[in-house]
């Protein structure tokens, strides 16, 4: 399940979900099972947590209402997750191995990552780079040098966690720097797909759209960001930004990196930095994506992954087609996808 499936089952306090997974809400300090009968917090205050241990790992104290450190004993394969999880959360810079995280689970290597992909779609290893990656922005965010944070959180060396962290453009440092409350300016320009919106907060790039008007893309920019503080105006500052955008309309080299501020799930992550790795002018078929991420039967998953792209053109979504070479769907229509494929490839042909 994703952040939406989690949140669905806290929504309808599905009794099915206790076990699986606690929410915790960073305004109050408690976490609860999905099915507390409590009040319901704002969906931008809430975190999810496979098990209770790691909501206390980072900082929650239980529901007296709920009691969900209490939760009816899980299946087993969910159970050899909630222990290996548990194990991570309290010690996520350890060398961690196959052979150690399967001991931690009391469970075979094997059986181990079917578990981890049946309960969260993810490897084991996956999740304790999640872990590492939370503790290192925790400790930027709090003041401490990025050098130091990234060996404090077990990555080892810079590269590694540049390797786990970044598309084009994109620093460790970059997250460090935020908080809640953004302001978001926004600028358009022509391209030969229709204008595009580029939108970004003082970090970086956050949402790029291609649309038929400025009024149109505003109120498409602020359904995407209901909570952020929208510029009324166009910004000057993001015309390179903008041009950048529209090089990769019109299949040309971008003159500039792109930093960007944006948020998503570890797969949405792992999704959007393989787009990154098709060249211009190839395609890839979503199961062919999605095996090369590990994940060949997540098809629709990944195809989630790309429809929830922010950043239309820079990650190329409009790069991937059906299996049997049709467009399929594309949030900005299939006649611009065709478009971007259709200049990508004769510039290939003749660069």
């Amino acid at each position: 399940m994703n952040d939406n499936g989690l949140w669905s089952a806290v929504i309808a306090r599905d009794s099915r979900a206790d076990g699986l997974f606690v929410y915790a809400v960073t305004s109050t300090g408690v976490y609860c099972r999905p099915s507390c009968a409590s009040r319901r917090p704002r969906r931008d205050r809430v975190q999810f947590f496979p098990t209770p241990a790691m909501a206390e790992a980072n900082g929650f104290r239980g529901c007296l209402r709920c009691r969900p450190a209490d939760a009816r004993r899980a299946a087993p394969a969910t159970a050899r997750v909630q222990r290996v999880c548990e194990a991570i959360a309290l010690r996520p810079e350890a060398r961690w191995t196959a052979a150690s995280l399967a001991r931690a689970g009391a469970s075979t290597v094997a059986q181990l990552q079917r578990a981890f992909r049946a309960t969260l779609g993810l490897a084991p290893r996956d999740y304790v780079i999640a872990c590492r990656r939370r503790g290192f922005l925790d400790r930027v965010r709090n003041g401490q040098r990025v050098t130091d944070a990234v060996y404090d959180a077990g990555f080892g060396s810079p590269s590694r966690v540049y390797d786990q962290m970044r598309l084009p453009g994109m620093t460790p440092a970059t997250y460090g720097r935020g908080g809640a409350g953004a302001t978001i300016d926004w600028m358009t320009i022509e391209s030969p797909v229709g204008r595009i919106m580029v939108a970004a907060t003082a970090r970086g790039l956050s949402f790029v759209q291609i649309g038929a008007s400025d009024a149109d893309m505003l109120d498409e920019l602020r359904r995407e960001f209901p909570r952020a503080t929208i510029s009324a105006r166009p910004s000057a500052r993001l015309r390179p930004l903008a041009e950048a955008a529209q090089a990769i309309a019109e299949s040309r080299p971008m003159a500039t990196e792109l930093p960007l501020d944006i948020r998503g799930t570890a797969f949405q992550w792992r999704v959007w930095r393989a787009l990154t790795s098709i060249p211009p002018g190839e395609t890839r078929s979503y199961a062919a994506l999605a095996a090369s991420i590990g994940h060949p039967t997540a098809v629709r998953a990944v195809a989630r992954a790309c429809a929830t792209n922010p950043l239309s053109l820079v990650i190329p979504c409009h790069r991937v087609i059906g299996t049997n070479g049709s467009l399929t769907g594309y949030r900005w229509g299939t006649q611009v996808k065709d478009e971007l494929l259709t200049r990508e490839r004769k510039t290939s042909r003749n660069p």
